[in-house]
């Protein structure tokens, strides 16, 4: 996808000048360098292999998981969904995530929350009779009106972006994202980076301190969505650099 790999450890003088002879003038020192691991939440909802295979492809060490321990040790995390609100965070639920979730939020670790979960984000949805969600964003989430449209909102639509952020960094104005939901969050308007209309206009990115939402799939998203999640593994890269 015209990617290119990750850098190779690099090799550091610590004077200029060419490689002198094994055993003599200045040494060498490798420098390594940490990948950046991320956890993709795994609470049994979700794209989960597509979005694993894209962040590999951007440079990071990603895997699929529902360890506590193994999300706790993450640079980042990305909290993929498909489905329904409430039975979403009843899985979470089930599995104890929302408190490792939670208390890495909490200590400054990156999150980005995926399709249904950036809605999971937010305080509760409407759908389905209703279900409280993470809250680590407030707002509420509820039907898109889609005017003469139809629903689910399903394929490619441009984004309008509102206002800078690392997450939107190199990705043109009017660049289109691939859609499929019936509900919108609806976050404080400082929270809202991005914004896409069908029927009415929505928050289609979000962004408050180290939390991240994208409306559509990054993963389906042909280059501009593996761009933007380059954009959240470099966000994530400072956590991963050694002390």
């Amino acid at each position: 996808m015209g990617e290119s790999a990750p850098a190779a450890p690099r090799l550091v003088r610590d004077h200029p000048g060419r490689t002198p002879p094994t055993g003599s003038g200045p040494k060498i020192r490798r420098v390594s360098v940490q990948p950046v691991r991320i956890a993709i939440v795994d609470y049994g909802m979700g794209n989960l292999r597509s979005v694993e295979k894209a962040l590999e492809h951007v440079g990071a060490s990603a895997s699929v998981s529902s360890d506590h321990d193994e999300i706790r040790a993450a640079h980042g995390i990305v909290l993929p969904g498909v489905g329904a609100f409430p039975e979403a965070m009843r899985r979470i639920r089930s599995r104890a995530l929302e408190e490792p979730i939670t208390e890495q939020v909490e200590g400054g670790t990156p999150l980005i929350g995926i399709c249904l979960g950036m809605q999971l984000l937010f305080e509760r949805s409407s759908e389905l009779g209703g279900a409280a969600g993470l809250g680590l964003l407030p707002g509420p989430v509820d039907a898109l009106d889609p005017g003469a449209g139809k629903l689910p909102h399903i394929g490619w639509s441009p984004l309008g972006i509102e206002r800078e952020s690392p997450i939107v960094a190199g990705i043109a104005p009017a660049e289109p994202f691939y859609f499929v939901h019936s509900f919108i969050a609806r976050p404080e308007a400082g929270a809202v980076v991005a914004s896409c209309e069908h029927g009415e206009r929505f928050a289609a990115v979000v962004a408050s301190g180290n939390i991240f939402g994208a409306q559509f799939h990054p993963e389906k998203s042909s280059l501009a969505g593996l761009r933007m999640l380059r954009n959240f593994v470099g966000i994530a890269a400072p956590v991963a650099a050694p002390a």
